[in-house]
This record gives structure tokens, C-alpha cells and sequence, in this order.
């Protein structure tokens, strides 16, 4: 099965009910993790690649590791999507490429740091929409801006700040009929990277309420959460028993996440758990071998412990059993049915 556009994804995912994880790449092992994990379950995926994701992998590399993993696992329906496109240029590049896939992230201007104004937000998702549907490629659009930094791309706003900066219900209705975006990244309080919080999320700070509003207004958007790392404390305290020094932090509930898929969310992106997972993973290797200077037998167990993390994610988003269910359909399907074949 060739790479497919990830709004078939997530319209089965919206059909049965269930969520779709979008797991971030840099190199082969990450690739590889999360293809044990989708073919150990039967799932269905959306990998994806930042900007910096790009720049460190370089395109090239990157393509070629994820045709690999087509040829390798050609029952499992795979998405490849570029994450946080700072530009309609970077989605147009990502495009030529291969991916199926792009996210225009008009919230922020092409810094990738600035709040960007609404209008801005809405010319330059169009322009994207307008190239990508031509190609058959999905588009997901992002309103509201998310607090943290992730490679470089964020406002860095703190949790407080990042609470100012919530998407308005009623301008995503606005926002999808203006630009005709597949799916749209909403901030409802959480944040890249690993400090998410600095308690327990409760609905003051972590507003689910943000999500069931849109979807009432929206049922046919797939709704997309970002930061949606759930920073499990066991994965600190490996990190921290073999040398690291992560102070406490809360991410968001695995519950919280199911909540929302029972209310519109379709895809869930998850980065710092692989991260976190994978540099315990390592960190316990080279703590108790010291010895050990062949890659392989740190960078293999960091891919055991990432495809074991993915394989929770999976089973917990409902999309475990559904990559043989999943319709074929490719880029010149997506093309008839947007009306630009």
C-alpha cells in the first residue's frame, strides 16, 4: 500500500470512532519504532517530520526511510505529514517531496514565533489548501497559539500566557469555511515539549470544553490536539536514576485525550513520551555498561522502549485493529473528490 493522505485516516478514524496518533521521526530507529508498534497492532499511522526534523535528517534520508517503511509493512495505511509548517513555501516544498499530507501554521508568522493576526492566518492556510488539494494532500490549519517550544517553532508562552491565546469557537467555524482546511489544531491550554504543567491538569488550565464547542459547531472538521505528550512519571524517573536532572512536570491525561476523542479529536500528536522513552532507554545502557560504545546496543533498546510506548498510545486511542479496515484510497482518489482532478 503506497503512502496515503491522512484526511482518510481520519475520516475512517471519525466513522468507528476512535483517534489516530502522529508520531515525530528524526531518524531510522523512531521510523522503525513506530512501525513495530503499528504492525504489532494492526493500526493505521500518521508519521510526521518538523521542520527541524527535516533540516537534521535531510529530505532526502528522510523520504527513503519512509518508503522503506512502506515496502516493509504494506498492510498498514501510513500517513506522512509535514508538523507545524511555518509557510505556505514549506508546505509546498514538503509537498514535492512526497508527503500526504501538510500542516500550515498560520497561528504564528513565518518566524514560527510571532502571534500571527487572524487574517494572516486565514490567507495563508487558503493559499496552502488551494496547492495541496490539487495534489490530492491533506491540509490541517492550527487557531489559537500553544504554549513551550517545540525545534525551534513556538511563542514560548508559559502556561498562563498560553491561556490567553485559546481558540475561539466560534472563529474556528469562521476559520474552516474561509480556508476549507481537512483538519484544524485547536489550543486548548497545553504546550510542547516536556513541561506542560506544573500540576495536575484540571479543567481551569486544560480546556476540554474548548473541543466539545468546536465539534458541536464543526462535527465534519477532525479536530487535532498538539502537546498531547502525556509525560508518564516512570520515564522520569528513569532519566533521573541514570544521571538526568528533569524536574516534576504534569502533561496531559491519557483519559483527558480519550475524552476527546469521544468529542471530535482524530489525530493526537505525541513526541516528548518517544523522546523521554528512548533517552531512558539509553541512559540506562550507558550507566551500566560503561563500557559500551557500539550504537546499536543503546539505540536498540531506545527502539524497544519507544515502539512499547507507541503500542500503549495505540491500543488507548482506539486504533489498534483498524489498519486492514481502512479504505484504499491515494492521492488522485482525494483529487477526483475534491474536485481537482
Amino acid at each position: 500500500m503506497p503512502l496515503v493522505p491522512m484526511r482518510v485516516l481520519l475520516d475512517h478514524a471519525a466513522e468507528n470512532g476512535y483517534g489516530v496518533g502522529a508520531f515525530n521521526v528524526n531518524n531510522m530507529e523512531q521510523i522503525q519504532a513506530i512501525m513495530i508498534a503499528a504492525t504489532e497492532t494492526n493500526s493505521p499511522v500518521i508519521v510526521q517530520a518538523s521542520r527541524g526534523a527535516r533540516s537534521y535528517s535531510n529530505d532526502n534520508y528522510l523520504r527513503h526511510l519512509m518508503l522503506a517503511a512502506v515496502e516493509l509493512n504494506p498492510g498498514i495505511p501510513i500517513a506522512m505529514h509535514q508538523d507545524h509548517g511555518n509557510s505556505p513555501a514549506t508546505c509546498y516544498s514538503a509537498i514535492a517531496q512526497g508527503f500526504t499530507s501538510v500542516m500550515m501554521d498560520g497561528s504564528l508568522m513565518e518566524d514560527g514565533k510571532s502571534p500571527a493576526t487572524y487574517e494572516y492566518n486565514v490567507d495563508v492556510t487558503r493559499k496552502v489548501v488551494e496547492k495541496a488539494h490539487a495534489a490530492g494532500v491533506t491540509v490541517e490549519g492550527e487557531l489559537g497559539c500553544l504554549g513551550g517550544i517545540e525545534d525551534g517553532h513556538g511563542a514560548g508562552l508559559s502556561g498562563d500566557e498560553a491561556l490567553q491565546h485559546l481558540t475561539d469557537p466560534e472563529q474556528a467555524e469562521d476559520f474552516v469555511a474561509k480556508t476549507g482546511c481537512d483538519a484544524l489544531a485547536v489550543a486548548i491550554g497545553t504546550s510542547h515539549g516536556a513541561y506542560k504543567f506544573t500540576r495536575e491538569p484540571t479543567g481551569e488550565v486544560l480546556r476540554m470544553d474548548i473541543i466539545r464547542e468546536i465539534h458541536e459547531r464543526l462535527p465534519n472538521t477532525h479536530i487535532v490536539m498538539h502537546g498531547s505528550s502525556s509525560v508518564p512519571k516512570h520515564l522520569i524517573d528513569i532519566i533521573n536514576e541514570f544521571g538526568g536532572e528533569m524536574k516534576p512536570t504534569w502533561g496531559v491525561p491519557v483519559k483527558e485525550i480519550q475524552e476527546g476523542i469521544r468529542h471530535g479529536v482524530r489525530k493526537i500528536n505525541v513526541d516528548t513520551d518517544n523522546r523521554l522513552a528512548m533517552t531512558g532507554a539509553v541512559r540506562r545502557v550507558l550507566s551500566q555498561k560503561l563500557g559500551e560504545f557500539d550504537p546499536r546496543y543503546y539505540l536498540g533498546p531506545a527502539r524497544e522502549a519507544m515502539a512499547e510506548l507507541v503500542k500503549e498510545r495505540m491500543i488507548a486511542f482506539g486504533q489498534a485493529g483498524q489498519a486492514d479496515k481502512v479504505p484504499k484510497t491515494g492521492l488522485a482518489d482525494m483529487k477526483a473528490r475534491y474536485g481537482t482532478a
